[in-house]
């Protein structure tokens, strides 16, 4: 079986565009972490894959899987590519979309700049939502990790994320207790592990040890989540510059009843096609 792909970036985080829609993708855990492997294949942190959209109000459906083969609810950065991709195939002319993901409806638009700004939807916080097991909603919370406690800022993004507030990213044991995290019993759907360090009430760097693929040089959900929680433990105002080792990005959430807006790069790489 060929397929034709797309290799796209958004912000270091990238990923490998199908196009389902003009030709059967129908792929497995082993051909998606085959696709993903940076030496044997053509390398990505997520598998992207454009499908017809279920209800006639939206415009697509979109589908993630992480470089481990798994497929999960929402990927922001993904969200960005996957706008350009279906703009530059023909497949609409529209700069604002409706997709579909498995976390709800998201809606990427293409401004004149050429960036994405994506409406993320609402952040969620209760135990239950993202899932965590615990007994009520706290904006902090402790969390036992090989022994040591740290505070955690748990919400949802359409998947789950656990920030913590450290001194300095460079120095944050991102990829020895970020897998830790992930698998922590307290998370029974994993969850992606954010390390944020506050510059300014405008300004954070940010490291994420992403669920089912490791330390990604962006994570557009992780910027959000990350947000999200300065904002309401009263560290960050609402437009926040988003600096992760792969670019920068601005997340903008004017107030608690109202969407998390996410904006920046999404890049064509190169096509190609691929024997599987």
């Amino acid at each position: 079986m060929k397929l034709r792909f797309a290799k796209m970036q958004g912000q270091g985080n990238d990923f490998v565009v199908f196009d389902g829609v003009r030709q059967p993708v129908a792929l497995t855990s082993e051909q998606v972490r085959a696709i993903a492997d940076r030496h044997f294949g053509i390398g990505c942190d997520q598998v992207l894959v454009v499908e017809k959209a279920a209800a006639s109000a939206n415009d697509f459906r979109y589908r993630i899987f992480n470089a481990d083969g798994g497929e999960v609810e929402q990927c922001g950065n993904g969200a960005r590519c996957f706008a350009r991709f279906v703009v530059e195939e023909g497949l609409t002319a529209k700069r604002a979309i409706r997709v579909e993901t498995a976390a709800g409806i998201i809606v990427p638009e293409i401004e004149a700049s050429g960036q994405v700004t994506v409406d993320m939807g609402p952040p969620r916080f209760a135990p239950r939502e993202v899932p965590f097991t615990a007994e009520e909603t706290l904006i902090v919370y402790p969390l036992v990790v090989a022994g040591a406690t740290v505070e955690v800022s748990v919400v949802s993004m359409g998947n789950p994320h656990a920030v913590q507030v450290v001194e300095s990213v460079e120095r944050a044991p991102v990829a020895t207790q970020g897998p830790l995290i992930e698998r922590h019993p307290a998370f029974p759907q994993r969850v992606n592990a954010g390390y944020m360090q506050p510059l300014s009430r405008g300004h954070i760097k940010l490291r994420v040890w992403e669920r089912g693929a490791g330390e990604t040089l962006a994570c557009g959900t992780g910027a959000c989540a990350a947000v999200v929680a300065g904002i309401r433990r009263g560290l960050l105002d609402a437009e926040v510059r988003v600096t992760t080792r792969g670019g920068d990005l601005t997340i903008r959430w004017p107030r608690p009843d109202r969407p998390v807006m996410m904006t920046g790069d999404a890049v064509r790489v190169f096509d190609g096609e691929i024997e599987l």
